[in-house]
């Protein structure tokens, strides 16, 4: 009797289960990250600072002593924070120490491709960095005249750089510091 009650209760055990739906596997998700359409306004001009140059009209610009500016993205919790120089026999160290910025971040670096920028009608020229993985810092860059002026930059984040995670938003900020590097002025109009 007791071997007929075991055998009922298995059976009635492996009907309810078997009556489950089938799992079926679903493929991975991805984040999906919107941002606006790059447009651009110039920097606004609170200072007396001998440049000038476009910036996203999602961002905003804060001033800072000495011409430095810092560009804000609140949405992304990002930032460029861009220094000037006024060159004065010491284009070497400038150049040495931009450089230096973007290279200490090797240690964490998978890689620090460059781009030389050159545009002789605007008496500018300069260099971007762009650093891939999980650096502090995304991109960086400087431009010259190689005369009088020199300005520095480079792209935070607000949070721990985890490259595969910021991804999306260091593409979109890499096309504004080359806009910002293109769009550089001295002393001059900002053209479009």
């Amino acid at each position: 009797m007791r071997l007929n009650n075991f055998l009922s209760g298995f059976l009635i055990v492996l009907i309810l289960s078997s009556c489950k739906e089938e799992q079926i596997v679903k493929p991975a998700a991805q984040l999906r990250l919107e941002y606006p359409a790059h447009a651009y306004k110039p920097l606004p001009a609170d200072r007396d600072c001998p440049f000038g140059f476009m910036i996203n009209e999602h961002s905003e610009a804060e001033w800072k002593q000495n011409c430095a500016v810092n560009i804000r993205y609140p949405k992304m919790k990002a930032a460029f924070y861009l220094t000037y120089n006024k060159v004065n026999n010491n284009l070497d160290s400038l150049l040495r120490d931009a450089q230096k910025l973007a290279y200490d971040h090797t240690i964490k670096a998978s890689s620090i491709p460059e781009q030389p920028f050159v545009n002789p009608d605007d008496d500018v020229y300069g260099m971007f960095y762009m650093i891939n993985g999980d650096a502090a810092t995304q991109a960086g860059f400087y431009v010259t005249d190689s005369i009088n002026h020199f300005i520095n930059g480079a792209l935070y984040f607000d949070a721990k750089p985890n490259f595969d995670s910021i991804y999306p938003a260091v593409m979109y900020l890499r096309e504004d510091m080359r806009r910002i590097i293109e769009t550089v002025r001295w002393k001059g109009a900002l053209e479009d």
